[in-house]
């Protein structure tokens, strides 16, 4: 049994080093050297956009698994809500749960935003300036929201590891 819950932590922590980790590697180191290198706004979002679908491939993927292994890793108190109430840990077990709910929405809605109709008109550069500025800054508020609720989930699940 304890190898088995080694795993799952194991299994976790892999998926939010990949969640987390290439969140903020997309936000504060590609995004802006994309900047550095190439003037063009248009050119810099159709950059981006490709890396963010290839990012997908496994982000997705780890976001699923992080869902899964949490709710198993708090079977427990989910089965027994009332000892959600009863401690830090479960106040901080809901807390981290809202948040995780949270960090889900505005994830659907920055790949709502980037839908493929959209990414087909960028590519084929028939999407007008202003258009383009308006969607530039909504992917940039989402994935910083996007990056600030992971870290937060972070810190969570540190004071859950913790037993405080």
């Amino acid at each position: 049994m304890a190898i088995e819950q080694a795993l799952i932590t194991w299994v976790h922590l892999v998926a939010s080093a990949i969640w987390v980790g290439g969140s903020i590697f997309l936000g504060v180191i590609l995004s802006p050297i994309v900047r550095q290198v190439t003037p063009s706004m248009e050119e810099r979002l159709r950059l981006m956009i490709l890396v963010g679908k290839r990012f997908n491939k496994i982000a997705i993927p780890s976001l699923i698994i992080l869902v899964v292994t949490g709710v198993y890793n708090s079977r427990v108190l989910l089965v027994n809500y009332t000892l959600l109430d009863d401690s830090s840990y479960g106040v901080f077990l809901v807390v981290k749960m809202i948040l995780v709910v949270v960090l889900v929405v505005v994830y659907l809605t920055h790949v709502r935003i980037i839908r493929q109709d959209v990414v087909d008109r960028i590519m084929s550069k028939s999407m007008g300036e202003p258009e383009l500025r308006r969607l530039r800054i909504k992917i940039i508020v989402l994935g910083e929201v996007t990056v600030v609720l992971s870290v937060a989930i972070l810190f969570f699940a540190a004071l859950l590891d913790s037993g405080v």
